[in-house]
C-alpha cells in the first residue's frame, strides 16, 4: 500500500468493522438492543457511577444533548438511573442500574467472543500486526481529539 492510501483506508476500514461487528453483536440479542452510543455510554457510567452528563460528553467526544438523548433512551430502558447532583440542581448524575449492569456484562461478552472468533480466523502475523497497532491507533484517537470541543 502506498503510503498516501493510508489515511483513506484506515478512515474507511475503523467504520466498517464497527458496523460489521454491531451487526453481529445485534443478531439473536433480546430487546431492547444495546446500540453502539448506548453501549459505550453505559459502558463508561458503570466504569464512572455518579459521571455527570457533561462529562460523559466530553469523555465520548459527543455533544452534551446528544449524550442527554442517550440518557433518555438508556433510563426509559431501565438501564441507567439518572439524579440530581446535590452540589449544583442544574446538572445530573448517571448510575447504572442492576439491569444495565446485566445487559452490560452481555454485551461485552458477546463483543469479547465475536472478536476472539474471529482474531483466532486470523494467522499469527496477522494477530501481532494488529496489538503492535493498537498504540498506534489509541496514539491516532489522541491526535483525533486534541483541542477537540464538541458543541
Amino acid at each position: 500500500m502506498a503510503a498516501g492510501d493510508l489515511p483513506d483506508e484506515l478512515a474507511g476500514l475503523l467504520p466498517r468493522i464497527q458496523r460489521l461487528a454491531r451487526r453481529r453483536l445485534w443478531s439473536g440479542m433480546g430487546v431492547p438492543r444495546l446500540r453502539g452510543a448506548h453501549a459505550e455510554l453505559l459502558r463508561l457510567v458503570a466504569a464512572e457511577p455518579g459521571i455527570r452528563v457533561s462529562t460523559a460528553a466530553h469523555s465520548l467526544c459527543l455533544a452534551a444533548n446528544s449524550v442527554s438523548t442517550l440518557v433518555n433512551h438508556l433510563v426509559a430502558e431501565g438501564l441507567l438511573r439518572r439524579e440530581k447532583d446535590p452540589g449544583d440542581g442544574r446538572a445530573a448524575l448517571l448510575y447504572p442500574t442492576s439491569a444495565g449492569v446485566g445487559k452490560l456484562r452481555d454485551w461485552r461478552a458477546r463483543r469479547e467472543a465475536l472478536f476472539r472468533e474471529h482474531l483466532a480466523r486470523l494467522g499469527p502475523d496477522d494477530r501481532a500486526a494488529l496489538a503492535a497497532a493498537l498504540p498506534a491507533l489509541r496514539g491516532l484517537a489522541d491526535s483525533l481529539r486534541e483541542g477537540d470541543e464538541i458543541a
